[in-house]
């Protein structure tokens, strides 16, 4: 996190809706928890809020399609071995997504390194208004849960972060699971459907 949570507050609480949109662009769920705990004590609207904050997490899936769509292929080929993503693990990943690319982007929604998924997402050209459909889709009941937390638990909001942090690396945990069982489904089909000669 770039500030401090009781940075983030005064920051929002002076300036109000127009740190609101960039700061729930960078920082992510937490701000949709403060943003609900803001509400519950009258300086914050619920509506505009939510709808601020649904757009925010939008903008920020977009700014991650765009890079992938439009960098994501040469970055891949250069850096990507870096990360331990060789030529054939990148095709693999690929065929997954293009494969399960509904799946995915649930799940990337759900968990702190989304920002690959939203990435491969665009590398793969996937079909934006698909894209942003699903984001929208994941997007509405996620920010509404963070608002709902943060209206009547927000006091709490340490605490909370600490349990969205465990929750995304449960989940990253998860995710990788399913990813990894999906490209060794696919390899699998493929070994089998090759003709005996």
């Amino acid at each position: 996190m770039i500030f401090s949570l009781d940075k983030i507050i005064a920051l929002l609480l002076h300036y109000r809706y127009f740190v609101l949109f960039p700061i729930a662009f960078v920082e992510g769920p937490i701000i949709s928890v403060i943003a609900g705990f803001l509400i519950a004590r009258g300086f914050f609207n619920f509506l505009f809020t939510y709808g601020l904050l649904v757009f925010a997490d939008l903008a920020g899936d977009t700014f991650y399609y765009c890079l992938g769509r439009w960098g994501g292929r040469p970055f891949l080929r250069r850096w990507g071995r870096f990360f331990g993503l060789k030529n054939e693990k990148l095709e693999s990943m690929e065929n997954s997504f293009r494969d399960h690319s509904t799946k995915i982007i649930f799940l990337g929604k759900t968990q702190s390194w989304g920002g690959l998924i939203l990435f491969t997402a665009g590398e793969t050209k996937m079909p934006f208004l698909k894209f942003i459909w699903l984001n929208l889709i994941a997007t509405v009941p996620k920010s509404l849960l963070f608002l709902a937390v943060g209206y009547y638990f927000g006091e709490a909001y340490v605490l909370i972060e600490k349990y969205i942090k465990y929750g995304g690396i449960a989940m990253t945990v998860i995710t990788i699971a399913i990813i990894i069982y999906f490209i060794l489904k696919n390899k699998k089909r493929k070994t089998t459907s090759k003709p005996l000669i």
